[in-house]
């Protein structure tokens, strides 16, 4: 007896990405993106990647041979975001439009003022129209862990291990050691702040301006310091 098939089912998702937006001269670019991978190991791996075209000028055979050297170096690029529609091919990754961050953590033991604790530790997924002004981790942050936070402020009651890392739209604040990567203000916010109680830090960035622990200046290591954006360089100050 035949019976009647059961309809598929099609949800949709919000996933925060980060975006790469390239820049000429492409292999200058590609220099620049080596060192950022040399120095912060494993800073895209497993990561989801958006390319973003919007002020590049680039033919489709240039941008076939860019995805295909990012594929090299083992980034992973999920969509294209800004590119004229003559730019892609069935090859290439597909057009991406209106891309908008939601909130997701692996770490168990949050307290979020606008998510029921009895939600936890499964990952959290903003809702629409429900906006999130702050997050609040209890417990530190431990190797291998990410924390995405992309409508406010994150602050973590305890340290941030190397090789994890907190994103955040707004501000970070750590009251533990800063060892893992820290990136503020991921959503366009210029004027997002990182504060933590000792600077360790393998990477801080604000707004898509960063810097990795070579180019930190000795003297604040170890410090508490604050950290902000300052026109398009980031400064770093200790904090008394």
């Amino acid at each position: 007896m035949l019976t009647q098939p059961r309809p598929i089912r099609l949800k949709g998702r919000s996933f925060l990405a980060l975006a790469l937006s390239p820049e000429l001269p492409v292999d200058d670019w590609l220099v620049q993106l080596d060192d950022l991978a040399a120095r912060s190991a494993g800073f895209f791996l497993r990561k989801p990647i958006v390319l973003d075209l919007t002020h590049l000028e680039i033919r489709q055979d240039e941008l076939r041979d860019l995805v295909a050297k990012l594929a090299q170096r083992q980034v992973r690029i999920m969509g294209i975001e800004g590119a004229k529609a003559s730019l892609l091919a069935p090859d290439l990754p597909p057009a991406l439009t209106d891309g908008k961050g939601t909130s997701d953590i692996e770490i168990p033991a949050i307290e979020d003022v606008a998510v029921p604790a009895a939600a936890y530790p499964q990952p959290i997924v903003s809702v629409p129209g429900r906006p999130i002004s702050s997050m609040v981790v209890s417990q530190p942050v431990r190797s291998g862990q990410s924390l995405y936070h992309a409508e406010g402020d994150v602050t973590i009651v305890g340290s941030v291990a190397s090789g994890s890392e907190v994103v955040a739209g707004g501000s970070i604040h750590v009251y533990g050691a800063l060892r893992g990567r820290a990136m503020a203000g991921t959503m366009g916010n210029s004027a997002a702040r990182i504060f933590c109680r000792k600077l360790e830090a393998e990477l801080i960035a604000i707004d898509g301006f960063y810097k990795t622990a070579e180019d930190l200046e000795p003297g604040l290591r170890g410090k508490p310091v604050q950290i902000w954006l300052e026109g398009e360089s980031i400064k770093v100050a200790a904090v008394i």
